[in-house]
């Protein structure tokens, strides 16, 4: 049951990647990766269920941290830029 759930989130992190590849808008791509990361935050958790390791979990909770953090720095950039460039052109 459980090597399911484990083969199910890998087929659905493979299809975010395809999507974060090939996203059509940098906010999809974004998106993807933020799925990614939360799809392998589950993948730890389901793989320390079945062999019983806790530190797993340790291991869950500091990626599900750093996957908001990186998430919220990469729309930071990205929102600067758009801004920055809205500035330059209408100052032209």
């Amino acid at each position: 049951m459980y090597l399911a759930a484990a083969l199910a989130i890998l087929i659905t992190m493979v299809l975010a990647l395809i999507r974060a590849l090939s996203g059509p808008s940098v906010y999809d791509r974004v998106l993807a990766v933020n799925l990614f990361g939360t799809k392998t935050v589950l993948l730890l958790s389901v793989v320390s269920f079945l062999y019983g390791r806790t530190d797993f979990l340790d291991l869950a909770l500091a990626y599900a941290l750093i996957n908001f953090i990186g998430v919220l720095a990469v729309l930071q950039f990205f929102e600067s830029r758009e801004r920055s460039n809205t500035d330059e052109a209408q100052g032209q």
